[in-house]
């Protein structure tokens, strides 16, 4: 390949590694202003209480990409603009949440890749129920801590540390 990582696309990543990959077949809506994305996935299991993901958040990023199972669940958002402020100062690539945000006017001014299954006003509670830093599977695809997820206007696909060091050696 002769792009360099921030320039792979998603389909140019399953031409060239194929079943090495898993392609999330959830049909994401895009926020933030980066509508592509990659990083090391962190990731966090949690249903309406997003006290995790601000959290994390408002850790150290460092590139990577936070992938949040709310079981797709819409009912309250999992992440406003506040947050995701957060997560850009913190240096995240992107965050891709199976469940709502809000605040999308504002999300979408931030130098953020997010997706989200949509919106919903509603705010989500803060009793810090959930899990961090576990295997969730939605789509069709398993989001492990540690492999590498790439995210664009076609969608997202993940694969091992393994493969994505493979990729950056072709590159």
């Amino acid at each position: 390949m002769s792009e360099t990582n921030a320039e792979i696309t998603t389909a140019d990543l399953y031409d060239e590694l194929e079943d090495a990959l898993d392609s999330c077949s959830t049909q994401f809506r895009r926020f933030g202003r980066k509508a592509r994305f990659h990083g090391t996935i962190v990731t966090v299991r949690c249903f309406r209480d997003n006290q995790i993901v601000k959290e994390t958040l408002n850790s150290p990023g460092e590139g990577k990409v936070l992938v949040v199972d709310g079981d797709a669940n819409v009912e309250s958002a999992l992440m406003g603009d506040m947050i995701a402020e957060a997560a850009v100062k913190n240096g995240w690539a992107g965050v891709v949440i199976n469940g709502a945000i809000r605040d999308s006017v504002a999300v979408d001014e931030l130098d953020l890749g997010v997706k989200a299954l949509g919106t919903n006003p509603r705010k989500s509670a803060k009793a810090g129920e959930g899990e961090k830093d576990v295997p969730v599977s939605f789509g069709g695809a398993t989001f492990t801590p540690g492999d590498h997820l790439w995210s664009d206007e076609d969608g997202v696909v993940v694969t091992s540390a393994e493969n994505a060091k493979r990729l950056s050696t072709v590159a």
